[in-house]
């Protein structure tokens, strides 16, 4: 089947799916959810309460065939130039790969580049808990703080989030603003003789992330002998001159091949390996290996990434919702939102298609989301009776915590899903107001606010408790379903030049600043403001 008949059928099977109640589908298809639901690498996914249809289900793996789905992912995992604007390869999965593994950028073998930095981050990471690298003043080092931003700090900070200890050995803080204020709060109550800085940068150029190294460089200098402040800094980068010309004492190297937002795998997440401790570190890798091997297994009709890509490419061009929630039943993944927002929005994101002509339908939604519960008390109302339809995603932990139950948690997000779905008509409301003892006239006057359309779709994500292992292949999953979706959109999802235009207008607007107003060339609301602003 070629791709425009791919789209085709598509549209036509997602006009007729949107006819239908999602309800009535299990009755009409009694094998719908073990057709929708897929176990892998310690996940359950069920996509069972999606709008679609059996034949929108079938016309979307169709799609996945014609727009060559496996063809590219051969392509991913053999080092081509899937970033075609840069001339890149995007090797993620090589830096979690098993030791020995022969992954190749572009030809070049860079396997053993990858075991050589992750044996370099053991030893420094051991190194730094057992106290054999220690301050300037030879103290061991209580605490790390993180300085980046974007893929430099999203990645990481998910990561410590969902697996820290309650009451680590090593504290991890995170700076990313440039606002003075994150960094005055991440050094707040630490001591600079135990105090470790991380400071990552790709091309270490980045505005925020200088700013806040040079914040902690003199926050440091305050209270430590010069010739070992060094011992203090330490440098993740592409480019380990410009770290070395900097002051950081060593770095540690990722390459041009690893894309920020993909990044976490790499030396990028130093920080964690050394507070989490170098095991925790190589079982999540583990579990994302886990993943990438599902994913380049398993067929199209039973792969995670695959369907959960198609789910969300159904509902935004077959059903026309640019909008999607992830709500995450565990406190400890309350920064997977984030972590989604920019691993989707900025990789697929694009208004072209990856050769260079105007893209004809809709690519990446809006993504958002809280940890449930808190969300049920924000915006659930919206997605229950706001007028438009927003999917919903709700990762589900088992059990999230030795000591106490978790049925009062993930029994809530079972009845979101479920409400979701079977909604209330305006009779139910009326009945359901009569037998309160409401009055025929009130139960009636009441009934249309508390009427659901229902027919609102989810899928869950289970797991039985969050793990590094369960962790890496969660992330991973979410890697390989942006990429899939790239693909079917035919856009490129590893360049990111949106970025960059507010950051060459910034770097103007300081100019401007140093040389005391605004430029002529300066359009009138921007410079009423920078006046303004600067008093």
């Amino acid at each position: 089947m070629s791709r425009d008949d791919a789209w085709k059928t598509f549209d036509r099977t997602a006009a007729e799916a949107g006819q239908t109640r999602i309800v009535d589908q299990f009755a009409a298809d009694p094998d719908r959810l073990a057709r929708m639901s897929v176990e892998a690498a310690g996940l359950y996914l069920d996509l069972s309460k999606q709008s679609w249809t059996r034949a929108a289900f079938d016309a979307c793996l169709d799609l996945a065939r014609a727009s060559d789905v496996e063809g590219r992912r051969a392509a991913l995992f053999a080092g081509e130039a899937v970033n075609l604007t840069e001339g890149r390869a995007v090797l993620h999965p090589a830096l979690r790969a098993a030791p020995g593994a022969d992954f190749k950028a572009l030809g070049e073998p860079v396997s053993a580049e990858v075991d050589a930095v992750r044996a370099d981050m053991k030893a420094y990471a051991d190194a730094v808990r057992s106290g054999a690298e220690a301050g300037a003043t030879e103290r061991k080092f209580e605490a790390i703080v993180h300085v980046g931003i974007g893929g430099s700090d999203l990645g990481p900070r998910v990561v410590w989030d969902a697996l820290r200890p309650l009451n680590p050995a090593i504290d991890l803080r995170f700076v990313a603003n440039i606002d003075p204020r994150d960094m005055a709060e991440a050094l707040t109550g630490l001591n600079p003789e135990t105090t470790l800085v991380v400071v990552v940068s790709k091309t270490f150029t980045t505005q925020e992330t200088l700013a806040n190294a040079e914040a902690a460089k003199a926050w440091l200098a305050a209270s430590l002998p010069a010739e070992g402040m060094t011992k203090h800094f330490i440098g993740v980068t592409a480019a380990p001159e410009k770290a070395g010309a900097f002051g950081c004492d060593r770095t540690f190297a990722f390459r041009d091949w690893v894309g920020g937002r993909y990044s976490l795998w790499s030396a990028v997440s130093l920080s964690c390996g050394i507070a989490l401790g170098w095991d925790v570190f190589e079982q999540m890798l583990a579990g994302a290996a886990a993943m990438d091997e599902h994913f380049v297994s398993a067929p199209l009709e039973k792969n995670a990434p695959i369907l959960l890509a198609l789910a969300q490419v159904f509902n935004v061009d077959g059903l026309n919702r640019p909008a999607r929630t992830v709500a995450p039943y565990a406190h400890a993944l309350r920064r997977l939102p984030s972590f989604l927002q920019q691993l989707e929005m900025e990789s697929n994101g694009k208004r072209v298609h990856r050769d260079g002509t105007p893209v004809t339908r809709q690519t990446c939604p809006v993504v958002f989301g809280e940890p449930g519960t808190n969300g049920q008390h924000a915006f659930f109302q919206q997605i229950h009776q706001g007028p438009q339809t927003v999917p919903a995603e709700f990762v589900i932990v088992a059990k999230t915590h030795a000591d106490a139950p978790e049925s009062p948690l993930w029994s809530n997000a079972l009845a979101q899903g479920q409400a979701l779905m079977l909604g209330k008509t305006t009779e139910a409301a009326k009945a359901e107001g009569l037998a309160q003892g409401l009055s025929e006239e009130e139960a009636t006057r009441l009934a249309p606010h508390r009427t659901f359309t229902g027919n609102r779709p989810s899928t869950a994500i289970l797991m039985d408790r969050l793990t590094p292992e369960t962790l890496g292949a969660l992330l991973a999953l979410y890697e390989h379903k942006t990429f899939v979706e790239g693909v079917i959109w035919d856009i490129n999802s590893f360049d990111q030049w949106g970025v960059e235009l507010g950051k060459v207008l910034a770097k103007a607007i300081l100019k401007d600043v140093d040389t005391g107003g605004p430029s002529a060339d300066l359009d009138p609301s921007t410079a009423a403001l920078m006046t303004r602003l600067m008093g």
